[in-house]
């Protein structure tokens, strides 16, 4: 039976506008959030057969990150975990400070790669987690600027980073993505060409980082 009062009318009015308006948000709120569930769908359920990487990917649900354990700090003991960079790209090496031609390497890599990515290179980030308390060299720290040089504690990076039979963390440069998550190891003296292109491809089909 319908009603005039026009009291009832105006509360029905205004129960109707109220669930326009959540309808309203909750489609906006989908179509925000699409992107980022698509490329999180894309790069650990769907794995499509056509797929060539260079680099291992790597399960985050069996290495997910472990902070507290890892406990970064920035070179002068200030707390600094990697959680700070979510939303970027992360190109990670790691190492003893006394930093040699091997480590040296790896961080010129990282910084020629993250310039090769051109106006995409602002999407990345480059860590060196330096695993003991020694000094840096003034020289490197110079040659590398722009570099995140930060401390870790040693034995807990061993037990969070995948390494093959004989291998060491410290041979590999790994790759993290902007949700926080440990996706990729590229090979031992990995040929930097290669790296670029799996780097291009995830940045070109990703709409996070």
């Amino acid at each position: 039976m319908q009603t005039n009062n026009p009291e009832i009318q105006q509360g029905r009015q205004e129960r109707q506008a109220q669930k326009s308006g959540r309808l309203k948000l909750l489609a906006v709120i989908a179509v925000c959030a699409f992107p980022i569930v698509a490329s999180y769908l894309t790069y650990y359920v769907i794995k499509p057969t056509g797929r060539n990487n260079y680099g291992a990917l790597i399960d985050p649900r069996l290495h997910p990150i472990p902070e507290a354990q890892l406990n970064v700090t920035e070179l002068d003991g200030k707390a600094s975990p990697l959680a700070q960079f979510k939303g970027k790209w992360i190109l990670l090496q790691t190492g003893p400070s006394d930093c040699q031609d091997a480590c040296q390497k790896q961080l010129f890599a990282m910084q020629q790669l993250r310039l090769m990515q051109g106006k995409e290179m602002e999407r990345i980030e480059r860590v060196w987690l330096v695993t003991d308390a020694q000094p840096l060299e003034t020289m490197i720290m110079r040659e590398f600027d722009g570099t995140n040089m930060l401390r870790v504690n040693s034995d807990a990076l061993k037990a969070w980073l995948p390494v093959e039979a004989g291998d060491r963390a410290q041979d590999h440069l790994y790759l993290i993505d902007p949700l926080g998550n440990l996706m990729m190891r590229f090979p031992k003296d990995a040929d930097p060409g290669k790296v670029k292109k799996d780097i291009a491809k995830l940045l070109k089909a990703s709409a996070i980082g």
